[in-house]
């Protein structure tokens, strides 16, 4: 993971404590569980968006994407029916 990726983890969890401490008077335990809950699938969610338009394409995966592409032959022309 980049520098840029860690950064913005440590962002993300600062201020999700941040928060957290500022609403724990206010907010009852279990309701505290289910928001610390949420908070990880978030910051994981943003990771993962982060990463995808980050980092570059493995090159077994781009390889295959090209492989994959169908290329026309002379046998795909058209039939004509009489």
């Amino acid at each position: 993971m980049s520098r840029d990726g860690e950064r913005v983890i440590e962002l993300v969890n600062e201020l999700g404590a941040r928060v957290g401490h500022l609403l724990s008077d206010m907010v009852p335990p279990a309701a505290q569980v289910h928001l610390l809950n949420a908070q990880r699938e978030l910051i994981t969610a943003l990771m993962l968006i982060y990463e995808n338009r980050v980092a570059p394409e493995p090159a077994a995966r781009r390889a295959r994407r090209a492989r994959a592409i169908r290329r026309t032959t002379k046998r795909d022309t058209k039939i004509t029916i009489k």
